[in-house]
């Protein structure tokens, strides 16, 4: 029996980062080449049949829309091949979640779609990004992995593009999954599911365009001036996202403005600057026109309003019935 094809497509980040020494803590991300990275994969025979593509080779603090766009269609084309079981992506850390999130909502679930990064650079001391790797191999190669949207390995994880966030600046578990946790359990010989997919056979749930409209993102503070909400705004602003206090609270002339705004046609999403924790709809929203972000923190947040806005989406109701969805 033919092993499985699964594409490889790499843009870089620490997975394939190199110090010079196994204990320097400075690095360079995107220094091996995706040819290079999977002659070193060979070694572990890994089940599976891989070929890679090198889309980037950056830390993922650089990644933006160009290079989604061409991670979405390089994704797409693997779905259409019907050699490939499923696709993996190589990323930096820092950005993956939001990644991970705009693939996942553009995206049908039709195959497996896996993000792999690393915390540590190959060269170094106890480096994690192989056995990452490996683990996301067996997760792409798993028929059960299609219907669950794009996911994120790391650590032994598995975690739903949705949930997964990076919660701690190093050391090798430093992601999060909220509200659900992890989704599964992996290591190069096993995996186990925690529940059956929920997305099976499911389209893409919205276009991705070719521009995205600007959401900025405003971190509330102690003593938070209103010229915040104008400096934010200028600049055609379609919507802006409120990184709140709490449950998405903010000074009351911050609230006022963001409500002048939402009035005039501005998109304005509650979230919160708090690491975990739902932002639930408050009686107020409604008067004001706000959207509550739900589980989703800032970043997130504004991706699936960026998204919501260029597919037409735009009337407050209509949003928060988006941020409702799982």
């Amino acid at each position: 029996m033919a092993q499985q094809h699964i594409l490889v497509l790499a843009t870089g980040g620490t997975i394939v980062g190199t110090a010079g020494s196994a204990t320097r803590r400075d690095y360079r991300p995107g220094q091996i080449g995706i040819e290079d990275f999977l002659r070193e994969v060979a070694k572990l025979n890994l089940p599976g049949r891989l070929s890679g593509r090198q889309l980037a080779n950056i830390g993922s603090e650089d990644i933006g829309p160009e290079l989604w766009r061409t991670l979405h269609q390089a994704v797409l084309d693997g779905m259409d091949d019907p050699d490939c079981a499923g696709i993996i992506i190589t990323h930096g850390t820092d950005t993956a979640e939001e990644t991970a999130f705009l693939l996942d909502l553009t995206l049908p679930s039709a195959k497996p779609v896996v993000l792999v990064g690393a915390m540590r650079p190959a060269d170094a001391v106890g480096s994690d990004g192989l056995r990452n790797f490996a683990n996301g191999v067996r997760v792409a190669g798993d028929s059960e992995a299609a219907g669950r949207g794009v996911v994120l390995v790391m650590s032994d994880r598995v975690f739903a593009a949705r949930d997964a966030r990076k919660a701690v600046t190093s050391g090798t578990d430093s992601f999060r999954g909220f509200p659900r946790g992890a989704i599964g359990h992996v290591t190069p010989t096993s995996l186990e599911w925690f529940g059956p997919p929920w997305r099976v056979g499911e389209r893409a749930r919205y276009t991705l365009t070719d521009t995205m409209p600007r959401v900025p993102i405003l971190h509330a503070y102690a003593g938070m001036p209103v010229s915040d909400i104008t400096s934010a705004l200028a600049g055609e602003a379609q919507g802006i996202v409120l990184a709140g206090f709490g449950e998405g609270n903010a000074p009351r002339a911050i609230r006022d403005a963001l409500a002048e705004a939402a009035k005039r046609g501005v998109l304005v999403v509650r979230s919160s600057r708090v690491d975990e924790g739902l932002v639930d709809r408050e009686p107020e929203d409604d008067a004001a026109g706000f959207v509550a972000a739900r589980a989703l923190g800032p970043a997130k947040a504004r991706i699936l309003a960026q998204v919501c806005l260029a597919n037409g989406i735009s009337d407050p109701v209509r949003v928060q019935d988006e941020f409702g969805r799982r």
